[in-house]
């Protein structure tokens, strides 16, 4: 796909509708298969599915301990930073554990289920969405922790009443854009399952997530400018933790991007999808 057909906006604004009504038409077979995705992640286990709370909390609880008690960072009635660290922490790290659980698992969702793909009669368009659903889920249960230590800690701005969902849907529009990408690259270039695990892993540390605004170098400064994920980063942040457009210009970006993303992504997998077959 040329750059000049991937930004044809007549293309873009047809892709739109048309992968939205697919996802609705199909969304209790994308729930179902979500679903089944979570609980064989925990089949066999003592605990089973309560892993999938269970998971989430242990984490919250470690970062809470490694950054509230051990390596404490102090602040807090500032105008640059007015609340507790871990909350500022969290809100960038919870929607970015999604992002990166996506990227690691989509790369290869194709080659996976082959099964599916082979059926003439399956909608194969389901199956990058199916790894979306599933992340998100988490993602909900951990935010839901955030929000409870956010409201027993000091409280959840008002803020974030109307920002997140608006923050949420544009997300699953991004994941799903990448879902799509990386699963369709995935079925024909197998290396760039390693290749996303390095980006995703060193991803963590180019993003403004853990650093104080005052105390960021200058050099990822810039880098944070060039990150896509970190306008989503900056936007989780205002409708968590500064509860105001503290970035005003990452909203704008992060709709342009999770649109395009959504849009572009279903189109390179449209695409590629003839193909799956002769690889399979």
């Amino acid at each position: 796909m040329s750059l000049l057909r991937a930004i044809n906006p007549v293309a873009n604004a047809a892709a739109f509708p048309r992968l939205t009504l697919l996802l609705l038409r199909h969304r209790e077979l994308a729930i179902e298969l979500a679903r089944r995705d979570l609980t064989d992640r925990y089949e066999g286990q003592i605990l089973g599915a309560l892993w999938l709370f269970g998971h989430p909390l242990l984490m919250f609880g470690l970062y809470v301990f490694v950054f509230g008690y051990i390596f404490v960072v102090r602040t807090g009635g500032s105008v640059e930073m007015p609340r507790n660290y871990v909350i500022y922490l969290m809100a960038g790290l919870v929607p970015w554990l999604a992002c990166a659980d996506v990227l690691n698992r989509s790369v290869g969702t194709i080659l996976s289920n082959a099964p599916l793909v082979r059926q003439i009669s399956f909608p194969v368009e389901i199956l990058p969405v199916k790894v979306v659903l599933s992340a998100a889920i988490t993602e909900l249960v951990t935010l839901t922790i955030l929000i409870v230590y956010a409201l027993w800690m000091d409280n959840v701005p008002l803020f974030a009443i109307w920002t997140v969902p608006l923050l949420l849907a544009l997300q699953l529009m991004l994941m799903i854009g990448i879902a799509y990408v990386l699963s369709a690259l995935g079925a024909y270039l197998k290396d760039l399952k390693d290749v996303i695990t390095f980006v995703a892993s060193a991803n963590f540390f180019l993003m403004p997530m853990i650093y104080l605004p005052s105390s960021t170098p200058v050099i990822f400064g810039h880098l944070f400018y060039l990150n896509p994920f970190s306008y989503q980063i900056w936007c989780w942040q205002d409708a968590l933790y500064f509860g105001r457009f503290e970035h005003p210009w990452a909203w704008p970006v992060l709709i342009a991007l999770s649109c395009f993303a959504y849009v572009l992504g279903y189109r390179t997998f449209g695409k590629l999808r003839p193909g799956f077959g002769d690889i399979l």
